[in-house]
């Protein structure tokens, strides 16, 4: 009886041995092999290889474990190796991290996608590559799921029968999460906007960083992220900055009631002569004109366009323009208008009278 004893005991601590050994064999392996193997994936033409690499970095590591479980049962005193649940639960196992590996491999963050899609010339617009992510993965998961499903006998046709059943039932109870689906949709056929575009709605302003199923995430200038549901999205006007060919400067300048209609003359000319010539200007749609009379000033419009979308290099353009034309204004000694009042006082009544305007 002792012999026995004896016996399942030096079994048992042989089985966890093993089982000991494949994961400290696991580390090392993620230490060094891995990483020998990641670096020659680098040197690789493409990086297909190094996606794969990383895809499945953590599920190999699992893989080790569960290859080292099968190999310590041979010597379990308590379980056969051949057990038949137990080998349907290994089978499962690998079920579940090739599927993990997957999972990661069509991540929209992976790259993979991404760099499918420059092989084919960007045939794929960015907006629809989380789609796809999504849709790749879900189906992955369902193909998953009925394999273990039938792995352990499971009727997977009865679950796929009582889903279609209960279908119609599930999409009344959630006609909010089925109209942010149809929305998504919308955005993605219809395209208004792309992954990294700067749009403004009346829900939101800033640049897009994802699409999914349910709804948009929109990081602002304040870099808040806001989500926004695509159902609303769909149905807001979109003003895509982003798509923008040229962009707008508009503004009036007011000059002193002193200013003479020579001296007007000469100052629109220098300043359509300036943006006319300037080369950042767009040419098509240039407006400089006496516009109307102010309450104390005469204004100007000054009507333009910039070739540059960008805000920053905009403002820069717009920062020039407005030093040039304070220089035409000084070299023809004309002055800027403010806000001003006269006051008059009658010499026979001495009453009081306040005139609005520059009235000099």
């Amino acid at each position: 009886m002792a012999d026995i004893d004896y016996d399942m005991l030096k079994n048992l601590g042989i089985s966890i041995g093993i089982l000991l050994l494949f994961i400290v064999f696991r580390n090392l392996f993620t230490k060094y092999v891995f990483q020998l193997i990641l670096k020659l994936s680098r040197k690789t033409p493409t990086d297909f290889f190094e996606q794969i690499c990383l895809s499945f970095e953590r599920p190999l590591g699992w893989f080790f474990i569960i290859f080292g479980l099968y190999i310590a049962m041979d010597y379990f005193p308590f379980m056969e190796q051949q057990n038949a649940l137990f080998l349907k639960f290994l089978r499962s196992m690998v079920i579940v991290l090739i599927t993990w590996g997957l999972f990661n491999l069509t991540s929209p963050t992976s790259g993979l996608l991404i760099s499918f899609n420059q092989k084919f010339n960007n045939k794929i617009d960015l907006i629809l590559i989380p789609f796809i992510s999504r849709i790749i993965r879900v189906i992955m998961i369902a193909i998953s799921i009925s394999i273990i499903g039938q792995e352990f006998n499971y009727d997977v046709n009865g679950l796929v029968a009582g889903l279609g059943i209960g279908g119609l039932a599930i999409a009344l109870a959630a006609k909010e999460a089925v109209g942010n689906l149809i929305g998504g949709v919308v955005i993605v056929t219809e395209k208004p906007f792309s992954i990294g575009d700067w749009i403004l709605t009346p829900s939101v302003e800033g640049v897009v960083e994802d699409i999914n199923f349910r709804s948009t995430k929109v990081r602002t200038f304040s870099q808040a992220l806001v989500t926004v549901p695509n159902a609303t999205l769909a149905n807001e006007a979109i003003t895509n900055w982003s798509r923008m060919g040229k962009r707008k400067i508009d503004f009036h300048l007011g000059l002193n009631y002193k200013t003479n209609k020579e001296e007007i003359t000469r100052v629109v000319h220098r300043i359509e002569q300036l943006l006319r010539t300037h080369e950042e200007i767009h040419p098509d749609t240039i407006m400089v004109a006496f516009d109307h009379y102010n309450e104390s000033s005469l204004d100007i419009l000054v009507y333009f366009f910039t070739n540059s979308t960008v805000w920053a290099e905009h403002v820069k353009i717009k920062h020039e323009i407005n030093l040039e034309i304070m220089g035409i204004l000084e070299e023809e000694g004309v002055e800027v208008a403010f806000p001003s009042r006269t006051i008059y006082v009658s010499p026979q009544t001495n009453e009081l009278f306040e005139t609005i305007g520059s009235f000099d």
